[in-house]
């Protein structure tokens, strides 16, 4: 992007948003360890929202697979059907992996899995730096529900039990005003 080379807006960031505080968590009396905050993104504001996008927007660089972007989460996705297709997916993950330690911004590693779909999947294991990640076998994507055979069953259960939830609320306001 012309505007993070030009301007050196990575810098622009990391620097004017780092502070040398901590904090902790307090709840009724009861204290967390004291946490440094190496660096803080202004958040709730247009500007915060930028700025992350133009931090980040270098993080496909490199990549070969399919890397896809919504805000702050990232999806990396590709066709293995042999080998070499399997190499070049965990040679993302590690340009992934790399570009978070250069950048000092970690990927949440609880929320990394694998969806392996097809028939003839070898379900070949992937790693984020030492980790192995998790499989799953169905992940919710922008509020669907995507299963490893792509059946659309679990998603119409949520949406079903959702509007059941809702007539529920809707018959129980009308009973009581009659």
């Amino acid at each position: 992007m012309l505007l993070t080379e030009n301007f050196s807006v990575k810098s622009i960031f990391g620097k004017s948003c780092q502070c040398r505080c901590s904090q902790r968590v307090v709840i009724n009396g009861s204290q967390s360890f004291w946490k440094d905050i190496t660096t803080v993104v202004p958040q709730g504001s247009v500007l915060g929202l930028a700025l992350f996008n133009i931090f980040i927007n270098d993080l496909d660089t490199g990549i070969e697979s399919t890397l896809i972007k919504f805000g702050d989460d990232t999806k990396l996705g590709g066709v293995a059907t042999n080998l070499e297709d399997r190499i070049i997916i965990q040679n993302d993950l590690d340009k992934l992996e790399k570009w978070s330690e250069v950048n000092r911004m970690k990927f949440n590693r609880d929320k990394c899995k694998v969806l392996h779909l097809g028939r003839n999947n070898q379900f070949h294991t992937y790693r984020m730096g030492s980790n192995c990640l998790g499989r799953s076998t169905a992940e919710r994507d922008l509020g669907v529900i995507v299963d490893h055979k792509l059946n659309m069953s679990q998603q119409c259960d949520a949406v079903a039990k959702k509007a059941n939830m809702i007539l529920g609320c809707i018959y129980r306001c009308v009973v009581s005003k009659t």
